[in-house]
């Protein structure tokens, strides 16, 4: 599904009582002003779409086809990003930004020529089985101080390999154990290792903490696993989980869901607010959600060559339908739970 087929079934859908209240509306019923850019602390970098995995859920549509990959141009300007602004975190997706040719060196180019303190990559774990020139994936992140986040949809075999393809939950819990095995999720560790939740159907997440404590007790106790913390991320009705919701016929229930868990307490720590995402054509946006609907920051030089990042501070921050997920329940950005 296009782009602006996606916004117009946002914008315009009707449901049972009428159209999806405006979120903008909806701020204002709350007394909350226009959501605008703090001082910027994460860049966040999609660096390619391709994956080795084609994920229900994905908000990407990344996949083994997808050709897209952030040119040597682009990256060697982001590196300029980082020393020219006080960047305190680079996080890199995909798709599986192992991918990208340029990886390795891109990571090594952040540690040896910026001052930014953390590095995280958006893992989806079985890239590291996946081909013998991704084996040694484990020490490269440990070599280099990465932070690894790794989608891990449930701690059982069913419903992880319902949502991203048979298989994939044997293979992530030996990816778990080699990343455990050079250091990663043990206690007095400085080499982190987070697990994301997402939904694998039309419903917000469970409770974030206790959620955890059962991962943890399950994966150790099954599989000797060790993480530091997981993070639940709610579905935003975009991409694949948007024709997900459509053809089960779910789309209006999970919309209203969302609309009547509207939390204003979740607009204080949105992501948006201190982070841009750059995308592998060298955009800038304010999320990487609106990223893939193309809703690019409200600024005419919206790219990573023309935009003094600094001067988007105090800008309005681009919302649509959409953020109804980022604010419903306890809230959820890429850190998980916001409220």
């Amino acid at each position: 599904m296009d782009v602006s087929t996606q916004l117009d079934i946002l914008n315009n859908g009707i449901f049972s009582d009428g159209k999806l209240p405006l979120f903008k509306k909806k701020l204002k019923e709350v007394n909350i002003p226009d959501i605008k850019k703090e001082q910027l602390k994460i860049l966040q970098l999609n660096i390619g779409y391709m994956c080795n995995q084609t994920c229900s859920h994905c908000h990407v549509d990344a996949g083994p086809n997808r050709k897209e990959m952030m040119s040597m141009k682009v990256l060697k300007r982001c590196l300029s990003l980082m020393t020219e602004n006080k960047i305190e975190t680079v996080d890199i997706t995909g798709g599986a930004p192992e991918m990208h040719p340029n990886f390795r060196w891109f990571v090594k180019s952040i540690r040896e020529k910026t001052k930014v303190d953390e590095i995280i990559v958006r893992s989806n774990l079985t890239i590291i089985l996946a081909n013998k020139k991704f084996f040694d994936l484990p020490n490269f992140f440990a070599d280099n101080r990465i932070h690894v986040i790794s989608s891990l949809p449930f701690y059982n075999k069913e419903k992880t390999d319902n949502q991203r393809g048979k298989g994939v939950f044997d293979k992530s819990v030996l990816a778990l154990k080699e990343l455990n095995k050079v250091g990663y999720g043990k206690t007095n560790s400085n080499l982190k290792l987070d697990l994301v939740y997402n939904p694998s159907g039309a419903f917000l997440p469970p409770d974030q903490e206790l959620l955890e404590i059962k991962f943890k007790e399950k994966l150790y106790n099954n599989f000797k696993i060790k993480f530091n913390n997981l993070f639940t991320i709610t579905n935003l009705p975009i991409s694949r989980f948007l024709d997900y919701l459509i053809a089960s016929e779910n789309y209006e229930e999970y919309m209203e869901t969302l609309v009547s868990r509207f939390n204003p307490n979740a607009t204080e720590g949105l992501m948006c607010k201190n982070t841009i995402s750059v995308s592998w054509e060298g955009y800038i946006y304010d999320c990487d959600f609106n990223q893939m609907l193309d809703l690019k920051i409200n600024s005419k030089n919206n790219t990573v060559f023309n935009c003094k990042i600094h001067g988007l501070v105090d800008k309005k921050i681009q919302v649509s339908q959409h953020c109804y997920g980022c604010t419903a329940g306890a809230g959820s950005s890429c850190q998980g739970t916001i409220a």
